[in-house]
């Protein structure tokens, strides 16, 4: 998609950004696992307002633009060689247009100093999985649950019990 742009984001667009990373969120959560669903941070939201505020302050957050209007987010850290993909989403009512895939392939571009991206998402997330090994070329190298929590986030201790006690998965891409 050669129209797919990534701007950096706006403190105006900071509270529609967030609410539209939750709406997307909440939507993989809901198709999934329906009103039932037991791993919500907050009540009614997969993803915490705290956690996306937190992501943002920390990192470099762009919206995602197909053409003039704005179709998803992302944030990412960098540190050198390495990066954290800390969130992507795209508006749920335009999945599967290549529009995530092309974001993601304006970041690495955006960062060609990067050699090690990592993130995470919930066992749960078929589409992320599908996403980021299929088409972004990352591997799956750990999986975070009640048995393995992940060492570098005292958090996920807590969060095995609770929101995501059946598991994260640590994903790597290596780019040579």
């Amino acid at each position: 998609m050669n129209d797919i742009t990534l701007i950096p984001l706006e403190q105006d667009d900071r509270e529609q950004f967030i609410f539209d990373n939750r709406e997307a969120f909440n939507y993989v959560a809901l198709e999934e696992f329906g009103l039932r669903d037991d791993h919500f941070e907050e009540e009614g939201e997969i993803i915490s307002r705290e956690t996306i505020e937190q992501s943002i302050d920390t990192g470099e957050a762009y919206r995602i633009m197909c053409g003039d209007e704005k179709a998803g987010g992302v944030v990412i850290k960098t540190d050198g060689e390495r990066g954290d993909l800390e969130l992507l989403f795209v508006s749920p009512k335009i999945h599967s247009k290549g529009i995530g895939y092309a974001a993601w392939c304006l970041v690495e571009k955006l960062h060609p100093e990067v050699k090690i991206w990592e993130t995470v998402t919930p066992y749960f997330e078929k589409r992320n999985i599908h996403f980021y090994v299929n088409r972004c070329g990352f591997h799956i190298v750990e999986f975070f649950n009640s048995h393995h929590p992940d060492p570098n986030d005292p958090e996920m201790a807590v969060q095995t019990d609770g929101q995501f006690q059946d598991g994260m998965f640590r994903f790597v891409k290596e780019i040579k």
